[in-house]
C-alpha cells in the first residue's frame, strides 16, 4: 500500500483538530447576559435582529418587552405608570435569576433603567444608556423636556400619549399606544451602589448633525458627563438599533470595558 504524502496527512490532521480549535476560541470569548429595555410604544420586537446577533455571538439575551406594549398590549392601561415598567424589568432580572447582568436602555427606556439600577445594583455589572433619557433623582420624562406636562395637548388625549406613528390598523409587530403616566412619575436614583456601577452613555448622531453641537445641547449628555460615564456616540437616527443592528450589538459589546472613573464612584 502505497505512503500518502506528507503534506496530505498534515492536512488530515489539521482538519480533524479544526472544529475544536473553533470551539476553543468561541469559549475564550467572555460570556455576558444582557437584558435589553425597547423605548416609548414600542416593544421586545424592536430589538430582535440586534438581539439575534449578540445571541450568534454566544451571549444570553432577554429583551424585555414592557406592560402595555408590544405582545403585553392585552395589558395597555392608564393605570400602567413608569414604576410598573420598572418593576417589569427588576421582576424579570430576579425570576429569571441573573446576576453580572449588562443593563441596555433605549430611549424612554432611560427612565425604565435608573429606577432598576436604584432597585437592583448588585444584580448589574454594566449600564448602557443607548440614546436614552438621562434623570436625576426625583425626575420624570417630562421634567428632562424643562415642563411638568405635555407641550402638546392633542398628543396626550384619554390618558394615553397619542403619536403619529403609533396605527391603529397597523399589522404586529407595531408600535401601541402608552400610558401618561409613564411619563409624569418621577425615577428614584438615589442608592449610592446604583451610582457607582459602570455605565456608559452613547448619543446616535445622524450624519446632518455633529456630536460636538448635540453635547452642547442635550442635557442628558451633561449629566453623563458630570457623573463621570464613559460618552461614546454612534452614526445613526434614534433607532439605530433598526438601522444597524450588527453595529450596535458591537457597539453595546465594547462598551462592557468602559470604566468609569473613580471619582465617580459616590
Amino acid at each position: 500500500m502505497k505512503t500518502p504524502p506528507l503534506r496530505f496527512t498534515l492536512l488530515l490532521a489539521l482538519l480533524t483538530l479544526l472544529p475544536s480549535l473553533v470551539a476553543r476560541a468561541a469559549e475564550a470569548k467572555p460570556r455576558q447576559t444582557f437584558v435589553l429595555v425597547h423605548g416609548a410604544t414600542a416593544g421586545g420586537w424592536e430589538w430582535k435582529r440586534c438581539g439575534q446577533f449578540l445571541t450568534d455571538d454566544g451571549h444570553t439575551v432577554y429583551r424585555a418587552t414592557l406592560t402595555g406594549l408590544g405582545e403585553r398590549m392585552h395589558l395597555n392601561s392608564t393605570n400602567v405608570d413608569l414604576q410598573t415598567h420598572i418593576n417589569d424589568v427588576v421582576n424579570l432580572i430576579l425570576f429569571e435569576d441573573l446576576h453580572d447582568v449588562v443593563l441596555t436602555g433605549h430611549s424612554y427606556g432611560g427612565m425604565v433603567i435608573t429606577g432598576v439600577m436604584d432597585r437592583v445594583p448588585d444584580r448589574i455589572k454594566h449600564v448602557v444608556f443607548l440614546d436614552a433619557a438621562v434623570p436625576d433623582d426625583g425626575m420624570s420624562l417630562w421634567d428632562l423636556f424643562g415642563n411638568r406636562g405635555p407641550a402638546d395637548p392633542q398628543r396626550f388625549q384619554d390618558g394615553f400619549m397619542q403619536v403619529p406613528w403609533v396605527k391603529a390598523d397597523a399589522k404586529p409587530p407595531h408600535n401601541v399606544k402608552q400610558s401618561i403616566q409613564c411619563f409624569n412619575q418621577p425615577v428614584s436614583y438615589k442608592n449610592p451602589a446604583a451610582k457607582a456601577l459602570d455605565v456608559t452613555y452613547v448619543a446616535f448622531v445622524p450624519k446632518d448633525k455633529s456630536a460636538e453641537e448635540r453635547a452642547k445641547t442635550d442635557k442628558g449628555w451633561q449629566r453623563a458627563v458630570a457623573r463621570g460615564w464613559t460618552i461614546r456616540t454612534f452614526p445613526g437616527g434614534h433607532v439605530a438599533q433598526q438601522e444597524d443592528p450588527r453595529g450596535v450589538a458591537t457597539l453595546i459589546e465594547e462598551s462592557i470595558s468602559d470604566h468609569n472613573p473613580a471619582t465617580s464612584k459616590k
